[in-house]
């Protein structure tokens, strides 16, 4: 996509919303027939669900039907990567109980929406995740479900529990909202090892936590506070939240007054960013800076500036995307200690209690890594984990995968990494194969790196 194009394109997405196996896959209970024992299917918990047996539970078989949205995906992947098709199935879509209304997805107009994928030939394992940025569940339906679907792994993501560019309305208190991400996350999981009994005849053998972006902060957060329930994870880019900094709170009201003409390059670089990024700067001013810290700062912050955001980020997509000026003078560390309290509330600690491969692109310029992953890597050491740690610098990696379109000599996209290091985990986990502890993937001079990584 051009970049002329690109900014609407994935200002859509904000409206709207950033491997191996246990074992061969074989027929669910030996010569059982297409969706058997779909009418046996409950979601525990679940206030509705509605399941459905299809042909093919791929974004190719799926692309133009309700079991997908791939206008939800935009921008997460390069126009060329391959996927899978072709793993018949069921499909179980619905919500848990929830007071917010934010997903008007299927009409329902419910939070706590999620998708439990059973294919018909399993390997004996589950791969959970949260959608990426504000988006929803099918967001990274092309980046993860359709790869371990084909693996023949079961698959279960959520929309976290609310949604779009005024999810911080949802909740009472600061800090509400994205604690629910974690809850719901849990929430999620058992009730999918329980579907998957159910579907199969017994419990998955092995459970992964997996996510891109905040969905990557939700496996850090997990497998850090319920590491019963997972067998081990990969973090791409997952989003950093500390009480008292770093996060996106401390580096991105640089980047805003830099959109301002308050802030020198320097100073964007000492918060973190990356040089050599530059030419990514304009692409996230127009799109991602402004309506990120505005939206994340009224969430734990509100009594910041009342009426920027206030109670909606914007009725248009220039109104949402563009910076609340205040944002430009924010400083998180001289913020009353309400406010870091809220953030304590979904701090991540590094005490992973499973095994953890995180990815992480180095021209990141969102979430830049010397800010967040390098500082997460760190946090891991100093909590004694460090042994269950394996962190991957991508060259050339930036946040989202689509921009790699724009700049293909620049760039190169991170989801053929991610599934390597999904192959990288299964072995750790499954054989005792454990991968470098820190490692930098160069970009190759030639070759597909659309569709191929080798770590």
């Amino acid at each position: 996509m051009r970049l002329s194009r690109a900014v609407p394109f994935l200002a859509a997405t904000l409206l709207a919303a950033a491997l191996g196996g246990p074992g061969p896959a074989s027929a669910a209970t030996g010569g059982e027939q297409h969706c058997a024992r779909q009418d046996r299917v409950r979601v525990p918990g679940a206030a509705l669900q509605q399941a459905a047996c299809l042909d093919d539970l791929t974004t190719t078989g799926l692309a133009g039907t309700p079991y997908t949205d791939l206008a939800d995906q935009a921008g997460l992947t390069a126009r060329d990567t391959r996927t899978p098709s072709g793993v018949p199935g069921i499909q179980i879509d619905g919500y848990f109980p929830d007071s917010s209304r934010f997903n008007a997805t299927h009409g329902w107009n419910h939070d706590a929406q999620f998708v439990i994928r059973l294919p018909d030939r399993w390997n004996g394992g589950l791969v959970v995740t949260g959608a990426p940025g504000t988006r929803k569940q099918y967001a990274t339906d092309t980046a993860i479900s359709d790869q371990v679907l084909a693996r023949g792994y079961a698959y279960a993501a959520t929309d976290k529990g609310n949604s779009g560019a005024d999810f911080y309305r949802d909740g009472r208190r600061p800090g509400d909202a994205i604690a629910e991400w974690n809850r719901r996350t849990t929430e999620l999981t058992r009730a999918a090892r329980k579907a998957v009994t159910q579907r199969y005849g017994h419990a998955p053998r092995r459970t992964y936590m997996t996510g891109i972006s905040n969905g990557g902060y939700l496996t850090r957060w997990q497998l850090e506070n319920h590491p019963e329930l997972y067998d081990g994870g990969v973090d791409w880019e997952g989003a950093l939240w500390t009480s008292d900094g770093p996060s996106l709170l401390t580096s991105l009201p640089t980047a805003v007054a830099h959109m301002l003409g308050s802030a020198r390059d320097e100073e964007l670089y000492a918060a973190g960013f990356a040089h050599g990024s530059e030419f990514l700067w304009p692409y996230h001013e127009r799109a991602y800076w402004g309506i990120t810290q505005k939206i994340y700062r009224a969430e734990f912050d509100p009594a910041y500036d009342p009426a920027c955001p206030g109670t909606s980020a914007g009725g248009t997509v220039e109104e949402i995307l563009a910076p609340c000026a205040s944002d430009a003078s924010y400083d998180y560390a001289s913020r009353p200690a309400s406010v870091h309290r809220a953030v304590a509330r979904v701090a991540l600690t590094g005490r992973i209690g499973r095994p953890l491969i995180t990815l992480h692109g180095d021209l990141d310029t969102l979430l830049p890594k010397a800010a967040d992953s390098d500082v997460y890597a760190r946090m891991v050491d100093g909590s004694g984990r460090g042994r269950l740690h394996s962190y991957v610098t991508v060259v050339g990696g930036t946040h989202v995968d689509g921009l790699y379109d724009t700049y293909p000599d620049r760039l190169r996209p991170i989801l053929p990494c991610y599934r390597s290091a999904f192959d990288e985990l299964v072995s750790w986990v499954e054989r005792g194969v454990r991968p470098p502890a820190d490692r930098t993937v160069a970009k190759p001079a030639a070759g597909d790196v659309v569709n191929s990584c080798a770590l």
